[in-house]
């Protein structure tokens, strides 16, 4: 990974640390974080196993080894930690240092971010620049007399359709992705419900012939621990505050921690609508859907 290193310091200046960063997150190593967020070597070490244990992170995920020279001279291998691990020790042990540490560690990340992705923005609005030209023709050409059957039309509202989905995608492939709007809020169902739900589900795509006995079957306490996970805090605040960030997030835990023997997918995407059906927000009053396509695509890349 490239690498480089900001300084971070408190507003008396009584602590200054040189913090790693790379084009994703900002990283610590343990003594670091004893240091930034001033408990014990050992309470920090507690803690920061225990979010390994629990599962909340994947250990090879957010550990780094990064070369650091000590104070004899020499340069050793030292285990550094994202973010993640940062914020979720920070949160277990209630610090204030943690929260300012996060708040600073956000907006370098931006900035480093907007500076390192200059290049790669010049190409996508090259890109985009010619893919909207070419949208401009498709919709040009669906008023057009000239292309009246109802094939013709069809295609060209696909194609016309599916192009900001694709500009989506690619702003969120070159990392030019930003947080939309949300709506906060949004009431979780319990872990009985959630099953109750998906047992409903089950029945029926039994009864079609198009899931076994396995389908949504829990495995373990899965389900109510990321359940659990979507609403936690971190220093006080809404880990997920919207409703849409929870709706993407859930999606997100259940694809990915396979909580059930089968069809996570399915069970996940579910999951997914109902949720945003129960909180209101997926057709509005008139009938319409309140995130349409392009939203959703940007909704579940960004994980927002």
């Amino acid at each position: 990974m490239t690498e480089k290193t900001e300084i971070y310091q408190t507003e008396d200046g009584a602590l200054q640390i040189s913090v790693m960063m790379d084009q994703e997150s900002v990283w610590l190593s343990q003594a670091q974080m004893v240091s930034l967020l001033g408990r014990d070597k050992s309470v920090i070490s507690r803690h920061i196993n225990h979010v390994f244990k629990e599962g909340e992170l994947e250990k090879q995920a957010v550990v780094a080894k990064f070369a650091t020279t000590a104070a004899d001279g020499k340069t050793y291998q030292v285990d550094y930690y994202h973010l993640d691990v940062i914020i979720s020790v920070g949160y277990r042990v209630k610090s204030q240092q943690g929260t300012r540490f996060r708040q600073w560690a956000t907006k370098t990340l931006k900035q480093h971010l907007l500076q390192g992705y200059t290049i790669n923005q010049q190409r996508f609005d090259k890109n985009a620049k010619e893919l909207e030209q070419a949208l401009a023709l498709i919709n040009k050409a669906l008023i057009s007399s000239d292309i009246s059957a109802d094939t013709g039309k069809g295609l060209a509202e696909i194609v016309s359709r599916y192009t900001q989905t694709f500009l989506w995608l690619q702003r969120y492939d070159e990392g030019l992705l930003e947080e939309p709007n949300g709506q906060n809020g949004g009431e979780l169902l319990t872990h009985v419900q959630a099953m109750q739900a998906l047992n409903e589900l089950k029945a029926q795509l039994i009864a079609r012939g198009e899931a076994t006995e396995l389908f949504a079957l829990p495995r373990g306490d899965g389900l109510s621990s990321l359940l659990g996970n979507l609403e936690q805090t971190v220093f006080g605040e809404p880990a997920y505050p919207t409703i849409e960030s929870k709706a993407a997030h859930l999606l997100y835990f259940v694809v990915k921690n396979h909580p059930f023997s089968d069809g996570n997918k399915r069970s996940g995407a579910f999951l997914f609508v109902d949720f945003l059906h129960q909180n209101k927000r997926l057709f509005n009053e008139n009938g319409q859907v309140v995130i349409n396509d392009t939203g959703c695509t940007h909704l579940v890349s960004g994980r927002i």
